[in-house]
């Protein structure tokens, strides 16, 4: 590669560097996917960590699972407890809003970190926050 090469390869890397980083969504990632959004939590997750107000209660979700399908469809079992509703994004594909079938019942995840095996979030609950760190089952 010659000097000119070069200086033409910097200057164009130093034009994309600012849109790269605008690229980066969630908090913690990723900073870019080819994977659309609807496809990477389209998936059956499972616990890895849970934390309220950053006090770890992993062990007591063991076996907690949620469920999130391309056509918008959402479930979740720990258990004998179970439940089903709906999920869309909002707010500029930041947040998921999990709603109830009896459509009276709702939540609001604030997305942390979403790749195809990794789903990271927190709700609100009152005061607590409610932070789950999933991965692919």
């Amino acid at each position: 590669m010659n000097l000119k090469t070069g200086l033409i390869a910097l200057f164009i890397a130093g034009l994309l560097f600012p849109l790269l980083q605008s690229c980066n969504k969630y908090e913690e990632g990723p900073a870019i996917s080819l994977i659309s959004k609807t496809e990477r939590l389209a998936n059956i997750w499972k616990v890895e960590n849970y934390k309220v107000d950053g006090t770890d209660y992993t062990s007591l979700v063991s076996g907690y699972i949620e469920v999130f399908s391309k056509s918008g469809a959402y479930s979740y079992s720990w258990g004998i407890i179970s439940n089903e509703g709906t999920w869309a994004f909002q707010n500029g594909d930041m947040e998921v809003k999990l709603t109830g079938n009896d459509n009276q019942t709702s939540r609001l995840l604030h997305i942390l970190r979403l790749e195809n095996k990794v789903l990271w979030y927190y709700y609100m609950d009152g005061e607590e926050r409610h932070e789950y760190h999933l991965s692919e089952k």
